[in-house]
Formats: structure tokens, C-alpha cells, sequence
């Protein structure tokens, strides 16, 4: 498998399990829309090898986001033609937020954490108490139970809970073969004590058990704790990602 097939591979595994509202096709581009939740689902991603961007596209879809009130995006896997990152950083466009997206084998370990509950359907409990968590622009939880009451595949909605207290969050998904991770979210006053790993480990026992043999999640480059703790499983990059955002709002 070629950079560019694995890319696509998990690109489109990563536009199912995380469902915008609105998706419009441009010249080898998918401009997806969701309100503003999260940058994966409100951005322009290439999705052919060579994917082009000239003066007249970028107008058009700076505004198709403006409509959406949305701040115009353009995230950048690598699979675009090497000139585009040049023409937006041209146009003022702002690099942030470069993201791993990193891959590890599922080891045949089937057996959940039996602490750690999985649910097969998202209820409004889950969502509500992992968008708290969050906190921030994440702790929009009317978005995050619209994106994630659409998935399509098979899903698994963990939660980790001590003393009856619910204190750790996670969604899996799996598709073809991949399991990917999603929202690993813990309460704040409980981080670094081991209970994320315990979730990261329950979806990946729960992926192999629905026949996953890989497990795929994105991280920011920046966040050297949770780059740590994915090591620790196997995780390894499969490839980088960067935003090119325009200044300024929506």
C-alpha cells in the first residue's frame, strides 16, 4: 500500500466514524460542515492525490464556511498537490494545530476492562458528562450527540467508572478492519492516574472482539502526555496533518 492508498485508507474510515452535517465535493476536495464542533468535521480535506487549489476555488469555498458561519479551514493531509500549502500561506492563511494520526496492531487482547461499560447506542448521559470534561469549545453537547448520532458503523460508547462515579469517556468505531478512537475524555480532577489507559484498552479489546486487526486515533503534535501514553500501546504515526485557517472569525 502505497503513503497516498493508506492516507485514503484511514481518511475515509475517519470521515464515517466522525459524520459532518453538510458535505460538498470541489476538484478532489470534501468541505464538510458541523456547526463549528471540531475541526475534522468543519474543514476542506483532500481526497485524491494531487488535489489542486487555485484563487478562484478558495474564494468559492471561503464562502460556502462563511454561510455556515464557520471559519474557513483547510486541513492538509498530504495527499494535496505540494503547491497548495504555499498558496494559502500566501493568502494569509495560519498554520496551527499539527496532528498525528497514529496506528497501532490490535494484539488479539479481547477482554475489556470490566469497569469500563460499553454501550452499543450513544445516550445523552454519555454525552453530556464527556462534553463537560472537555469543557472549553468541546462542551457543546446539542453538536457532539448530532455528530455522533450519526455514525453509521458499529460503535462502542465506553465509560470508566469508580465508586459508581462515572470518571473516563471513549468512542470506538470500527470499519473494514480498523478500530478508531475517539473522545478519550477524563474528569479533570482525576487526570494522570492511569484512567484514560484503561479506556484506550477497553476499545481496543472491544475492536478486536468486532474483528479490528489496527486501531487508529489523532493527536496533536503538541501533546506530549497522550503522545506517551499511544507509545505505550504501539502507536505509531502514519501520517501528519496541519490546519491552514483564515484570521480572523467566522
Amino acid at each position: 500500500m502505497s503513503d497516498h492508498d493508506h492516507i485514503l485508507a484511514l481518511e475515509s474510515r475517519l470521515m464515517n466514524a466522525w459524520p459532518a452535517f453538510d458535505y460538498q465535493a470541489y476538484e478532489g476536495w470534501i468541505l464538510r460542515l458541523a456547526n463549528g464542533y471540531s475541526k475534522r468535521a468543519n474543514s476542506a480535506t483532500p481526497f485524491m492525490p494531487g488535489a489542486r487549489l487555485d484563487d478562484e476555488l478558495i474564494d468559492y469555498m471561503i464562502l460556502r464556511f462563511l454561510d455556515a458561519n464557520v471559519r474557513p479551514t483547510f486541513r492538509l493531509t498530504g495527499l494535496q498537490d505540494p503547491a497548495v500549502d504555499g498558496t494559502l500561506k500566501a493568502r494569509g492563511f495560519l498554520e496551527i494545530e499539527p496532528t498525528f494520526v497514529l496506528t497501532a496492531p490490535v494484539n488479539g487482547d479481547c477482554e475489556p476492562d470490566p469497569e469500563v461499560a460499553i454501550e452499543s447506542q450513544v445516550s445523552k448521559r454519555w454525552v453530556r458528562e464527556a462534553a463537560q470534561s472537555y469543557g472549553g469549545d468541546k462542551a457543546d453537547d446539542t453538536t457532539l450527540i448530532e455528530i455522533v448520532s450519526r455514525i453509521r458503523q458499529k460503535a462502542a460508547f465506553a465509560t470508566l467508572s469508580l465508586d459508581e462515579r462515572p470518571v473516563a469517556w471513549g468512542l470506538g468505531v470500527v470499519e473494514r478492519g480498523y478500530v478508531g478512537l475517539y473522545d478519550i475524555v477524563v474528569a479533570p480532577d482525576l487526570r494522570g492516574i492511569g484512567l484514560g489507559r484503561r479506556v484506550v484498552a477497553s476499545l481496543m479489546a472491544w475492536g478486536c472482539r468486532e474483528g479490528a486487526h489496527t486501531a487508529y486515533l489523532q493527536v496533536r503534535e503538541e501533546n506530549e502526555i497522550a503522545l506517551s501514553l499511544y507509545r505505550a500501546f504501539g502507536f505509531t504515526p502514519a501520517y501528519r496533518y496541519t490546519h491552514r485557517v483564515m484570521p480572523g472569525g467566522a
